[in-house]
């Protein structure tokens, strides 16, 4: 059964493919073709976003996918990595809707010590748990520098936003501090993806039920996860992007 059900998904891989040619431009660029195939859908396109707030942004994967998505959206990116940053900029540069912001969010301005980690995505403020480093042996290494912080809400106040905003949050762990510092944001945002665990990670994150219970405080409710992410050595679930969606 594994092997048939791993046959089956690579067909069914291969058939989007087919059916949609523009995924081989979008992987070959850097983006995120599984996202583009779940977040394509009539459901998302009913919701008229047209501000999208890019949190954790890396070197622009979801960026680049949202914008071949809701291409007349504007899009604010946020990540602090420098290398990262200049990937971003120049991954978007074609996007006349685009803005990035060499920054970190939390909860107050500032500056912090950030985990900067040799697999990039996995930085964080926090640091690693060992259930982390076994199970992805690729982000054991680890070094420091200093990052500038920000609120979200304050940065907003300077910006052109919408009334339909999409909220992404990929912070590895660090989602309450950012919560804290973006809640006038939050509380104007129709759909919220964010990343959520169900194990620890890194040392102190809320998992999912934490934010869930959290994210339901400011009107949303869940509306399931378009990726998943597995412990290789057992089969458990340990992330997924979960899909947050205002209440009306």
């Amino acid at each position: 059964m594994p092997f048939f059900s791993q046959f089956t998904r690579r067909l069914n891989s291969l058939a989007n493919y087919i059916e949609n040619p523009q995924l081989f431009g979008l992987r070959q660029r850097g983006g995120l073709p599984n996202t583009f195939l779940q977040l394509n859908q009539p459901w998302l396109h009913s919701l008229n976003i047209n501000t999208v707030i890019d949190i954790g942004a890396n070197t622009g994967q979801f960026a680049l996918t949202i914008n071949k998505i809701l291409s007349k959206a504007k899009i604010y990116s946020f990540e602090p990595l420098p290398e990262c940053f200049e990937k971003l900029q120049t991954l978007m540069s074609n996007c006349k809707n685009f803005t990035g912001f060499n920054v970190a969010l939390g909860d107050e301005p500032g500056n912090l010590t950030f985990e900067k980690n040799a697999f990039t995505p996995s930085s964080s403020f926090l640091k690693m748990t060992d259930l982390h480093k076994t199970v992805y042996p690729h982000t054991k290494n680890t070094n420091y520098i200093n990052v500038k912080v920000e609120t979200l809400d304050h940065i907003i106040n300077s910006l052109e936003i919408g009334d339909n905003i999409l909220i992404k949050l990929d912070v590895q762990g660090y989602e309450y501090k950012v919560i804290r510092g973006a809640e006038n944001t939050i509380m104007r945002c129709k759909l919220l993806i964010i990343e959520t665990s169900f194990e620890p990670l890194y040392e102190g994150q809320p998992l999912f039920n934490d934010l869930y219970n959290e994210l339901i405080k400011y009107g949303f409710v869940y509306a399931g996860a378009i990726e998943q992410n597995y412990n290789p050595q057992n089969g458990k679930i340990l992330q997924a992007d979960s899909i947050f969606i205002r209440d009306k």
